[in-house]
């Protein structure tokens, strides 16, 4: 049911129950102010009413049924308390639903991401021989200049993949593969030099997933506001080492000028962004996790470079 359903649905019932109480306690009040007052109550919450089952719909029915069969009693009592209740009730399922969505929709994206990642393995597996047939033709040929350029532009297509899948689990290569596709796509020169698989982090991978997929979406973001301040390329790198019992994480990238409030507090504040038409999420789940974990969280600006850095005790 949409939004509008739900609004019409409860501002129904709430009338009716409250028309039953003031006629149980013999109250004189015009049924038109009951509507007003009911009305005012159901546009301050209207952003928090959620979509009602059907059948919710059908047992408030139900309910509602008893100032029709039943005079006037202490019974009405409980059919209004019974009423929100059901409410509760209601709102919290949709709730739970809304969490089960989202989840499902990550899940989606990040089976996407995989089956993306394993489709380029398959063709350039695929393709291989081709290419060795190609390069073979051209030393035949004497023609070294031409396979070298060939060969060139091959390793430089089998490093892209090989960076993002380099002893990674299935979900982690997909969102590095992903990623690596959007920045290349934006024209951003990106590197990742990782010592040791990120799969490796003491990270569950729901968040590990999150984790690198915020860092790298805010870097990105950020490296495309300021090739257009700049008409050049941005760049983005990525880190990973460990070092006396610590992963240490870095990812830099070109960005613009940020006003001082903004670096501040920029993972202090939820809500708070350099970006147009952004809820500036991003900063805030990247600390929640950093916390989850018992990690650490470091962060510097100078000369249109950011740079974040994260620790994680090598503790599984």
């Amino acid at each position: 049911m949409s939004q509008i359903s739900t609004i019409l649905y409860f501002t129904l019932f709430l009338i009716i129950h409250v028309q039953a109480q003031i006629t149980f306690f013999q109250l004189s009040i015009p049924i038109y102010l009951i509507a007003l007052v009911v009305l005012i109550i159901v546009f301050l919450l209207r952003d928090r009413l959620a979509s009602p089952q059907l059948f919710f719909c059908m047992i408030q029915g139900i309910v509602c049924s008893i100032y029709f069969l039943v005079a006037p009693s202490a019974i009405y009592l409980v059919a209004i308390v019974l009423f929100l209740l059901l409410e509760w009730y209601r709102r919290k399922e949709s709730r739970n639903n809304k969490s089960l969505q989202v989840t499902l929709h990550q899940i989606q994206t990040q089976q996407s991401q995989v089956n993306e990642t394993f489709r380029v393995v398959r063709q350039e597996r695929h393709d291989f021989l081709k290419h060795v047939a190609a390069l073979h033709f051209l030393m035949e040929k004497n023609d070294y200049l031409a396979a070298k350029d060939y060969l060139h532009q091959l390793v430089e297509g089998y490093e892209e993949t090989n960076l993002s899948i380099k002893g990674e689990r299935g979900v982690i290569a997909g969102i590095l593969h992903d990623k690596y596709k959007h920045a290349k796509a934006s024209n951003i020169t990106i590197l990742y030099d990782l010592d040791t698989p990120c799969s490796q982090l003491p990270i569950a991978d729901t968040h590990l997933v999150a984790l690198l997929g915020n860092i790298l979406t805010n870097s990105i973001e950020a490296c495309q506001e300021w090739q257009v301040l700049n008409q050049d390329k941005g760049t983005i790198s990525l880190q990973l080492y460990k070092r006396s019992g610590l992963y240490i994480l870095i990812c830099k990238n070109s960005t613009i000028p940020l006003p001082t409030n903004i670096v501040d507090s920029l993972f202090d504040r939820s809500g708070l962004t350099t970006k147009q038409e952004h809820e500036g999420l991003g900063t805030t789940i990247i600390k929640d996790i950093v916390q989850k974990y018992n990690g650490f969280l470091d962060f510097t600006y100078k000369d249109e470079e950011f740079t974040l850095k994260l620790k994680f005790p090598a503790v599984h």
